[in-house]
């Protein structure tokens, strides 16, 4: 006999499910502080079985930041609950801005403007920012997009959009294409990731590198991120997914 939760599955499983995370190896685009990653064979299926050792970053790939990756006596990864990484998704969509000024950095205005679309942004979401950035994946110079002088070029949130989308709206997460939460220009101008450190000060998590944002409705969805448990990690690559209404 299926009780409500079997019946919930069955239904969930009818859904639409997008992939929401980058195939990642050495080669793929990184923060340029962290080195390439690498994989290794330990042992081939001519030993008996196959086995590989996986060094990179924590902030690798498609990632979760957990709270102390920034601030100082905030939660680490193992410390978030398992409901915090199932949330209803928002997706703001600015890749035409983006294309057009790769320096684009999501206003309160933006925020706004959408809602006057879609409806009030409703508390406890995780929101996503959708610049089409992902779309230069795997190109590590297109993702980079450094100009003659050396300085990336990346669109991103505005400090005044987060603390609009935390402190009037309530939201729980926020997530993005790019390496950064900040717009590059925002990070030159400020000498500092103030967006990024804002999210993460709320006790809250982040994803980074997302895709596929542009198969996604701007409300309806959910999104679950699967993430590994490591003890006291600032970040670990993530699979996230949507399910679509």
């Amino acid at each position: 006999m299926m009780n409500e939760l079997l019946r919930a599955l069955k239904l969930l499983k009818e859904k639409q499910w997008v992939d929401l995370t980058h195939t990642f190896g050495p080669e793929s685009p990184h923060f340029s502080a962290f080195d390439g990653a690498t994989f290794k064979t330990l042992f081939s299926h001519d030993d008996g079985f196959f086995a590989q050792s996986f060094t990179f970053a924590g902030q690798y790939g498609t990632h979760l930041d957990a709270p102390i990756h920034f601030v100082r006596g905030k939660r680490y990864l193992d410390e978030i609950e398992l409901k915090e990484l199932v949330l209803p998704l928002v997706v703001i969509d600015k890749s035409k801005e983006a294309e057009e000024n790769n320096d684009y950095s999501l206003s309160v205005e933006d925020i706004l403007q959408f809602e006057a679309e879609h409806g009030e942004i409703e508390e406890g979401t995780f929101v996503a920012l959708r610049t089409d950035w992902s779309k230069r994946w795997p190109d590590v110079e297109a993702f980079n997009n450094k100009d003659a002088d050396g300085q990336n070029h990346a669109p991103g949130w505005s400090l005044a959009a987060l603390q609009f989308l935390f402190e009037e709206r309530k939201i729980k997460a926020v997530g993005h294409e790019t390496f950064d939460t900040d717009a590059s220009l925002d990070y030159q101008k400020n000498g500092a990731l103030l967006g990024e450190y804002y999210v993460l000060e709320q006790d809250t998590y982040q994803v980074e590198l997302l895709t596929n944002l542009d198969q996604l409705p701007p409300k309806g969805a959910i999104i679950v991120n699967i993430v590994p448990k490591p003890e006291k990690a600032s970040g670990f690559p993530v699979r996230s997914f949507a399910i679509l209404p």
